[in-house]
């Protein structure tokens, strides 16, 4: 029973990294109908960009408040790198098809997957002491382990610690200014005017290239901060981390109900568990077989996915 425990607390930590990344694919496609595939290597980049800022700042080498302090300013910086990033993407590709047939955006968002992974292996050959140097560009990359890992269950089997509070803490947070802002704010208003009816919400003066270009510089923002969770949680980055954590964040967000945020939050914490009791029960070399089993079982009973709706005003 302990370690059943232990492997849930494991799976609701990466759960809500997965949430995060989620969010962003959730968040465009209630606006645009469109599946970013470049999102999970946004989120690659990010995590880079955040290694960066450490090994140049020496945060790693810091202490006491100023490392939470700096730590406070990498995930400002990587949240603005990553949104920015995010949004210029919108502004020079995605925008210019917006007209276009679906798949045209859907190719073009592959087309800036394989640009940024390209980006982040050679990134990783930088000439820094945090990238080894810059002699193995596509080995994995050893992030500082700047969070405290004392047991905050005692001498108990079951280990829960300050660096998953910290992880969970920030992270619903985050998640809770989100839904407020989408829910209570004239931004948020605006964005679910659009995700229900683009041309209405044009006939009501609503700025819809605007709300879209916000609507992906959050979903990046967002992207930014989940970066800085999982290298903090998991100390290794690497460049194709996007590929896998992405693929696994797009099918919280399918799972849940792609275009609804309560469904990717629920969809990330589902998938987080599953993936965590199956590399202990049976092994991680199924884990694949078994997140898509499950997901191919619930989308044939509910297509629309846990919380999805049928209609279209998801945001």
């Amino acid at each position: 029973m302990e370690l059943l425990l232990q492997q849930v607390v494991i799976g609701l930590t990466n759960g809500m990294v997965f949430a995060l990344i989620a969010l962003g694919y959730t968040m465009v496609y209630g606006i645009l109908e469109l599946i970013n595939f470049a999102h999970g290597d946004l989120f690659m980049l990010a995590a880079f960009f955040a290694l960066t800022l450490i090994g140049a700042l020496g945060v790693d080498a810091m202490a006491g408040p100023g490392l939470y302090f700096a730590l406070f300013g990498v995930v400002a910086a990587t949240a603005v790198f990553a949104g920015g990033l995010n949004w210029t993407v919108d502004r020079v590709v995605y925008r210019r098809l917006r007209g276009a047939r679906k798949l045209a955006p859907l190719v073009s968002a592959i087309g800036v997957s394989f640009i940024f992974q390209n980006i982040g292996l050679f990134w990783g050959g930088a000439p820094m002491e945090v990238f080894g140097g810059g002699t193995a560009a596509a080995a994995p990359k050893a992030f500082p382990d700047l969070l405290p890992t004392d047991n905050l269950f005692g001498l108990g089997g079951l280990h829960f610690t300050l660096k998953d509070l910290v992880v969970v803490v920030s992270s619903v947070v985050v998640m809770s200014v989100l839904f407020g802002l989408v829910r209570y704010t004239r931004l948020g208003k605006a964005m679910r005017a659009t995700a229900q009816n683009p041309v209405a919400a044009r006939l009501m003066g609503i700025d819809v290239d605007r709300i879209i270009g916000a609507t992906f510089l959050i979903g990046g923002a967002l992207a930014g901060f989940a970066a800085v969770i999982y290298g903090l949680y998991i100390n290794t980055i690497h460049y194709q981390i996007g590929y896998q954590n992405g693929l696994y964040a797009f099918t919280a967000a399918v799972l849940g109900g792609i275009g609804s945020i309560p469904g990717a939050v629920l969809g990330g914490l589902v998938i987080g568990v599953v993936r965590a009791i199956s590399d202990q029960a049976i092994g991680a070399e199924w884990q694949p077989a078994v997140l898509f089993s499950i997901l191919i079982v619930i989308l044939v009973f509910r297509p629309t996915g846990l919380l999805g709706s049928t209609a279209r005003e998801k945001v």
